[in-house]
């Protein structure tokens, strides 16, 4: 995707932002608005948003499990599954 195509002065948003929004949803294209020549802020359709955010969470996931493992705070899935068998068990008592 090249967001090169889609950079749009704040002033041009001001006047079009109901056709930009329309574009954006219809397209799935980001728009990139300027201020003073320098991109400032990112436009996107919600769909894209959301699959943004679910892509940042996994692999937040990902770097928290390599830290833990990394400093070794990992065990057996044997381990595990007995440790959660026993929690279970200990709910229903």
């Amino acid at each position: 995707m090249k967001l090169s195509a889609a950079v749009k002065p704040i002033s041009y948003l001001k006047s079009h932002a109901s056709e930009i929004v329309r574009g954006i949803a219809e397209n799935r294209t980001p728009v990139v608005i300027t201020l003073n020549g320098e991109a400032r802020a990112v436009l996107q359709d919600i769909h894209g948003y959301e699959k943004d955010r679910e892509t940042m969470a996994l692999l937040k996931m990902l770097a928290m499990s390599k830290k833990s493992l990394e400093a070794g705070k990992v065990k057996p899935v044997g381990d595990a599954f007995r440790s959660v068998r026993e929690k279970v068990r200990k709910t229903r008592d």
